[in-house]
């Protein structure tokens, strides 16, 4: 197969094990950078070009889209999908994942556990927002965030106050979510790929600091999860219609609770947390899929 991974840094490890594997497996694989591709939308002449080059040959697309290229990168996998190129996930299912308020109302409307969580326009409702949620402390996250980035807690109801006046200020689009003080500041990533979670990890966050994210200096550990975590997370993946996915959850007294859906999750903290080859088992989906 003609693989194109794109990504706009193809020093990154998740990128460079990807290329690693489809080569080793014998594909012909290439990084382009999505901000750098633009498109013909002429009638029944639908193309991507890449440095004046057409990029009809590919067979097949990995999408490797970051927050900070989001609806650019969503317009170039949506013009190899107009163009009959297969595509591991679409940008509509990148599109439902990144953005935040979205994908909790689709998991809520699907039944599956969720902190306690509140949206609003108007400052006026600031004071309803944090007593739906539990009152403080309260965690406010921007509605386009990753990696913990736009993520807040606020550990008092003034500084919840604050915080949201601020952010609306901003005119940013914000969610306010319950803290959840029993999950110890740690939260289990499973990577999904189809129906299957392959590997799950414990992230916890470093001292002073209640983000887990490993770029936020969290640690990981291998951990196993119960058959309800498990079912959870896999009814997440499918709710985005994700093929690959990171699905982010909370352990809490009233059970286990999604936090984030990720449609590009990392492979550098889980592969040498679990000493798991993810990028071959994405990479032999991903010929399975591209089969069907």
């Amino acid at each position: 197969m003609n693989i194109i991974i794109l990504s706009n840094n193809k020093n990154k490890y998740s990128t460079k094990r990807l290329v690693e594997e489809a080569k080793s497996k014998g594909h012909n694989v290439e990084v382009i950078d999505p901000l750098r591709c633009y498109l013909n939308l002429s009638t029944n002449n639908p193309m991507v070009f890449y440095k004046r080059k057409k990029l009809d040959y590919a067979d097949a697309v990995i999408p490797r889209i970051g927050a900070s290229v989001s609806a650019y990168g969503m317009a170039i996998v949506r013009q190899f999908e107009i163009m009959g190129i297969f595509c591991l996930n679409t940008s509509n299912s990148i599109g439902i994942s990144r953005d935040k308020l979205r994908s909790m109302q689709l998991l809520s409307r699907l039944g599956l556990p969720l902190p306690k969580t509140s949206f609003a326009n108007s400052t006026q409702q600031t004071d309803q927002l944090i007593k739906l949620v539990g009152g403080a402390p309260t965690v406010v996250k921007l509605v386009e965030s990753s990696q913990g980035r736009g993520v807040v807690l606020a550990e008092t109801k003034s500084a919840s106050q604050s915080l949201i006046d601020a952010f609306r200020e901003l005119r940013a689009n914000f969610l306010v979510q319950e803290y959840i003080k029993d999950a110890n500041q740690s939260d289990i990533r499973c990577f999904i790929l189809g129906e299957e979670v392959i590997a799950t990890i414990m992230r916890v966050a470093k001292a002073g600091e209640f983000r887990s994210n490993l770029h936020r200096g969290g640690t990981a550990e291998v951990v196993e999860i119960t058959e309800e975590e498990k079912r959870i997370a896999i009814a997440a993946a499918k709710a985005m219609e994700l093929n690959m996915a990171g699905v982010d959850i909370i352990r809490s007294q009233s059970g286990p609770k999604i936090l984030e859906v990720n449609s590009s999750p990392g492979l550098e903290g889980i592969e040498k947390c679990t000493g798991k080859n993810i990028a071959a088992s994405v990479i032999d989906y991903f010929e399975t899929l591209k089969k069907l």
